[in-house]
């Protein structure tokens, strides 16, 4: 106590010396939360750009600071620096609003369960399995890009948890691991018609009957939870006529994971089918038919040859 009044009775004696320690003080204070966050920032940022850019921002802030100190400090209005303070806030909610809003993304992600660590989904128009989800960033394995369908293409990509705010996110995983896809087959004009259907339903169940029991039960669920029409999840054919052939189109629902290999098989095991129709089923193509040879005039050194 004694310690505390020989402090504020010099302070009272030195009105100049103990004004030019408060400014002492406060400058170091803030060289130190400049210095302290900048290293955080360095530890807690993997991507290069995002880090070098955020800790040139707080440079510029705590100059701004010192700034508004200085001229605080002559004009005789340090009492007042809880502005200074309150400026400081506010210019660091505003540079750094991408990472605040990574860190309250990665909150709302975790207590409302967007996504999670195995789910396959598909934001900012980037698509891949989730790997890992930390508090400013969200790591998937890419899918798709310059491989065909559903493949890995062997990025990782590492996106900011800030854009589950900015727009749609779509979920294979969640609630119905399940998929719609479908096939087109082209049937040539003049076949059996009743059996080329039997072939291609009969197929799709066969293979798919696997999916229909567990997608049945998870789609009642979704039915249940959320307001949706109940839709049927067992193959359907439909059937179009075309200027070339009859297109028949199955759709059928199968497992996210596997809708590249589902879609082979069906093509292989409905190919081999109608392969071994002897031709009473055949599978159509785009031909041309000429119906006439025009006449050609050939003319070699002045003479002329028409064939005919």
């Amino acid at each position: 106590m004694q310690f505390l009044e020989s402090v504020k009775e010099w302070m009272v004696l030195n009105p100049t010396l103990a004004s030019a320690l408060k400014y002492v003080t406060w400058l170091i204070l803030i060289i130190l939360t400049i210095s302290f966050l900048r290293k955080l920032l360095k530890r807690k940022l993997p991507d290069t750009s995002v880090r070098y850019k955020s800790q040139k921002a707080i440079e510029i802030v705590g100059y701004v600071l010192i700034i508004i100190l200085t001229v605080s400090y002559f004009t005789g209005s340090v009492k007042d620096f809880t502005l200074a303070i309150g400026l400081l806030t506010a210019g660091i909610t505003i540079t750094l609003q991408e990472l605040i809003l990574s860190i309250a993304g990665s909150f709302y992600i975790f207590i409302v369960k967007v996504y999670q660590p195995g789910d396959r989904i598909e934001i900012n128009g980037i698509k891949g399995d989730v790997i890992d989800i930390d508090s400013i960033y969200t790591t998937m394995m890419e899918i798709g890009e310059w491989v065909s369908s559903d493949n890995y293409s062997g990025r990782i990509v590492k996106l900011s948890n800030a854009f589950v705010f900015k727009g749609p996110i779509y979920n294979y995983s969640q609630d119905f691991p399940f998929v719609w896809d479908e096939i087109n087959f082209p049937i040539r004009y003049g076949s059996d018609l009743d059996l080329a259907k039997s072939i291609v339903i009969s197929t799709t169940a066969e293979i798919l009957s696997e999916y229909l029991t567990q997608s049945r039960l998870n789609w009642k669920k979704v039915v249940s939870k959320y307001y949706i029409e109940d839709a049927k999840v067992e193959p359907t054919l439909a059937i179009t006529m075309t200027d070339n052939w009859m297109q028949f189109n199955v759709r059928y629902i199968v497992d996210y994971r596997q809708r590249r290999s589902t879609k082979n098989l069906l093509n292989e095991r409905i190919g081999k089918a109608i392969l071994a129709t002897d031709n009473k089923v055949t599978l159509a193509s785009a031909t041309i038919e000429i119906i006439k040879i025009p006449d050609l005039n050939l003319t070699a050194q002045g003479s002329t040859v028409e064939d005919s």
